[in-house]
């Protein structure tokens, strides 16, 4: 992990701008999210000609919020970026999120880092795949590296998102695409050090 980061990606910054679509992706989820808490989801969705979604399940929203979170121009960096999109929301409900009415700033960042995660285990599983980094030949083994690694994204991202002062809810819009890349940027250098850390205790 450390030498994907520190050598194969250029270190964090370089990593982060990779990630590509999925800073776009990010930044307009997490911009409508904080729309939908200062002025109600019914609002925010009236802003993207989705209003018919209002008051619907909060599943059914971000399905029919895909195209515009994620527009899909068949790349495969789009591609990634959706994909992250809808392991999301899978995982909403997990995380106890069944509603986009009455969001919480917690839970804006609690779906944010849920994205984020799910964004970095999709560009790293697409490079596992480009042989940019190479996993154990038993499949076992394997998935062991996989989850582990899984885990290691979403605490970089949890670490990432603690260290900002931002509250995450209040950002204004010409402010949340800076904001994704620094998290990024920061998750990465995160897991760069962690990386690190794990092979000297090896």
């Amino acid at each position: 992990m450390s030498h994907y980061v520190g050598s194969s990606s250029g270190g964090a910054r370089a990593a982060a701008v990779r990630m590509g679509s999925a800073r776009g992706a990010g930044s307009r989820l997490l911009g409508f999210l904080s729309d939908a808490v200062a002025r109600g989801a019914t609002e925010a969705l009236r802003s993207l000609n989705l209003g018919a979604l209002a008051g619907r399940p909060i599943e059914e929203i971000f399905l029919g919020m895909s195209d515009y979170v994620c527009p899909d121009g068949g790349s495969i960096d789009e591609g990634i970026a959706r994909e992250a999109f809808i392991e999301t929301i899978a995982d909403l409900a997990a995380a106890g999120i069944t509603e986009l009415d009455g969001l919480s700033a917690d839970q804006v960042q609690t779906v944010f880092e849920l994205y984020a995660t799910n964004a970095i285990e999709a560009r790293l599983c697409n490079d596992i795949g480009m042989k940019i980094i190479i996993l154990p030949a038993d499949s076992r083994e394997a998935a062991g590296v996989q989850a582990q690694l899984k885990d290691f994204i979403l605490r970089a991202v949890s670490d990432a998102l603690t260290t900002t002062s931002t509250a995450v809810a209040a950002l204004t819009p010409d402010r949340v695409l800076q904001f994704v890349g620094g998290v990024y940027e920061q998750a990465f250098e995160i897991l760069r050090t962690m990386g690190e850390g794990e092979a000297e205790g090896e």
